[in-house]
C-alpha cells in the first residue's frame, strides 16, 4: 500500500538550493544535482517551488534577506554615509570569506554569463545589482544635500564606485584572496569619500 509522500522542510531545502546556486551559479546547477542536493524528486521540487528560475528566484531573495541584506541594512541603520559605506565594504568581506560558505556574492556571481535560453535571469541580476548602485547613490545624494559630503561630489561617480569595489570584492574572494588583504582595500576605497 502506497502512502502518501512523507513532507518535507520547504525552508530547509530553500537552502540548500541558494548554497549550491551561490557556489556554482544558475547553469552550474542542473536539476539533477538539485534533485539529489535536496533529496527531492525533480516533480516535488516543480510542485514545491513552480520551475527552477522560480527556485533560483527564491534562492535570491532568501540571500539578500539573509547574508546578501548588509547593505540595505547598513544603509537603513547608519546615521552617516562614511559609517553606512565602511560597514558595508567590512561586512562584504565578513560575508563574502566565510569558511565552510560560498564564496564571494551570489548576486554578482550566479548568473554573469548565460546561455541564450537563460539570458532573462542573467538580466534580473543585472537589474538586482543596478538597484543596490541606485541605493549606494541615493544614501551618497542625501549626504551631499545634508553638507555631510562637498557640494561638488559627483554622486553617481562616487556610487559606481563603492559598487564596482563591492562586485571586485565579491570576485577576489572567490578567488581566493584572503580576508586580509581584500580588508586592506577598505581605507584606500574610504578615501574616496572627502
Amino acid at each position: 500500500m502506497a502512502g502518501r509522500p512523507r513532507e518535507f522542510d520547504r525552508d530547509a531545502a530553500l537552502e540548500k538550493a541558494r548554497d549550491a546556486f551561490w557556489a556554482r551559479g544558475y547553469e552550474g546547477v542542473s536539476m539533477a544535482e538539485l534533485t539529489e542536493t535536496l533529496g527531492l524528486a525533480s516533480a516535488r521540487i516543480y510542485a514545491a517551488f513552480g520551475s527552477k528560475e522560480a527556485l533560483f528566484r527564491e534562492a535570491i531573495a532568501l540571500y539578500d534577506e539573509g547574508e546578501g541584506g548588509f547593505a540595505t541594512r547598513a544603509l537603513a541603520e547608519e546615521p552617516t554615509v562614511r559609517a553606512a559605506i565602511r560597514r558595508i565594504l567590512v561586512e562584504a568581506i565578513e560575508t563574502y570569506t566565510r569558511p565552510g560558505h560560498p564564496q564571494g556574492c551570489m548576486v554578482v556571481s550566479a548568473a554573469t554569463n548565460c546561455s541564450r535560453q537563460n539570458e532573462g535571469v542573467r538580466d534580473w541580476l543585472a537589474e538586482f545589482r543596478r538597484r543596490r548602485t541606485a541605493s549606494l547613490v541615493a544614501r551618497i545624494e542625501r549626504a551631499v544635500m545634508d553638507g555631510e559630503l562637498a557640494a561638488d561630489t559627483d554622486a553617481q561617480a562616487l556610487g559606481d564606485h563603492f559598487a564596482t569595489v563591492l562586485h571586485g570584492l565579491s570576485v577576489q574572494a572567490r578567488d581566493g584572496v584572503p580576508k586580509q588583504r581584500l580588508q586592506a582595500a577598505i581605507e584606500i576605497a574610504m578615501a574616496s569619500l572627502r
